[in-house]
């Protein structure tokens, strides 16, 4: 090799920065079992436990500003991105089936803030007003876990026989938009500046899309149809079905939704009054709802 010829230099390949911080980040605080016991999600949105017990995170400090950004929570957004960070198994938290939402989300507020949560109780024998009590909403999950059961068959007639899911987050969510956007256009016409034409045009408006948001909520919460015709599990076809059925098939498919919903709502609770509730002018004991939006849950 000649003077004047530069040795052949080897590449150096940069060595990757390891965060020494990243051994003590966030631990699971707690396992939860499903309501459903992963049921009724739609394949690949939930990663499978084979023991049935999820680890639960709690919340980052981002996950806490997105519960105080109204747009997240008012488009469902917020909380998805929170029920995937919080549990890492779900993938997609928009197929989140109506029966294990609400589990989640206390799960997610036990591992965040621990077992007591105090509640503004309001109650007519209150003279002076709301007072505070404290609930251990541990006790309130494990009920909730024990107690959720859904009955997914439903024999509407000897030759057909419906097979139901709870409608999923994003239904739900869409469904108190549709609700929203349809008070908005029932205010709008009740304005006394429009005449009794266009106030008739927004009503038809407003009912329109309820009754299209209904049918498309019912048949949502079908995955399978079994009849004479053979067995259906097409949600093309199941849609179709639904949006054309007798009035008699569609009446009993919507009722035994409701009433399956009603049943795995929180039930209320009865406390018993503390001394400062008692000097108010509560009895011993009083039957209180036990309900909640994501922005005061978590608040």
């Amino acid at each position: 090799m000649s003077e004047n010829t530069p040795e052949k230099q080897e590449a150096v390949v940069p060595t990757a920065k390891v965060n020494p911080l990243l051994s003590i980040l966030r631990q699971p605080k707690i396992y939860i079992t499903l309501p459903s016991g992963g049921k009724y999600w739609k394949p690949g949105s939930l990663n499978p436990s084979i023991t049935g017990d999820y680890p639960v995170f709690s919340m980052t400090a981002r996950d806490e500003l997105l519960l105080k950004t109204p747009d997240a929570l008012m488009n469902g957004q917020g909380i998805v991105e929170i029920l995937q960070n919080c549990v890492p198994n779900i993938i997609d938290a928009w197929e989140c089936p109506q029966i294990d939402l609400d589990a989640l989300l206390i799960a997610i507020r036990l591992a965040t803030y621990g077992e007591m949560m105090t509640m503004k109780i309001n109650h007519p024998s209150l003279e002076d007003g709301p007072a505070d009590y404290e609930v251990n909403i541990r006790e309130i999950l494990e009920r909730l876990q024990a107690n959720t059961t859904w009955e997914d068959r439903l024999e509407v007639r000897s030759d057909l026989v419906v097979y139901l899911k709870p409608i999923s987050y994003r239904t739900q969510t869409e469904a108190q938009m549709g609700e929203f956007e349809t008070g908005r256009i029932v205010q709008m016409a009740n304005d006394s500046s429009l005449t009794d034409e266009q106030k008739l045009e927004a009503f038809k408006t407003a009912f329109g899309k309820l009754t299209k948001k209904t049918i498309e909520i019912i048949g949502s919460a079908i995955y399978k149809i079994e009849s004479t015709a053979g067995i259906v599990e097409d949600p093309e076809f199941i849609s179709e079905f639904i949006s054309q059925c007798d009035a008699e098939i569609f009446d009993k498919i919507k009722s035994k939704i409701g009433l399956m919903n009603d049943a795995n709502k929180l039930k209320p609770l009865t406390i018993t009054c503390t001394p400062e509730m008692l000097e108010k002018g509560a009895p011993p004991t009083i039957e209180v709802p036990f309900s909640f939006d994501e922005a005061n849950f978590f608040g």
